[in-house]
């Protein structure tokens, strides 16, 4: 699994962005596709993640601002990032989630694609 992400950029408080992030290979056994991000001497955090039934679960942080979708004839994942603040400066990780069974999967992530809001 190949994962492909872009649209990260500077953006000042308040502002918007989205990302988008190009799935390809065996597609096919991926579970879910998500976002995670990560800050300068901090973890990776989840930030979004949408199932391949539609379902969406989401960091208590972004909630109410961030929507992920997913087009499946596209293999692509999106993230609509709205009222974005300095505290969601990080770089964004694409992720692909495969479930082979109850204690084995597998993940994947892509190149990071940095977003940084100003004050």
């Amino acid at each position: 699994v190949q994962l492909q992400a872009s649209g990260g950029g500077l953006v000042q408080a308040g502002g918007s962005l989205r990302l988008s992030c190009a799935v390809s290979g065996s597609t096919d056994s991926i579970d879910a596709l998500g976002w995670y991000r990560q800050a300068p001497g901090e973890q990776r955090d989840l930030v979004a993640r949408i199932s391949s039934g539609g379902s969406t679960t989401y960091g208590d942080s972004v909630k109410g601002r961030f929507t992920i979708s997913r087009d499946n004839a596209k293999n692509t994942v999106y993230l609509q990032m709205n009222s974005l603040n300095p505290e969601d400066t990080a770089v964004y990780y694409c992720n692909a989630h495969i479930y082979y069974s109850e204690i084995l999967t597998e993940d994947y992530f892509g190149k990071g694609t940095q977003v940084t809001v100003s004050s």
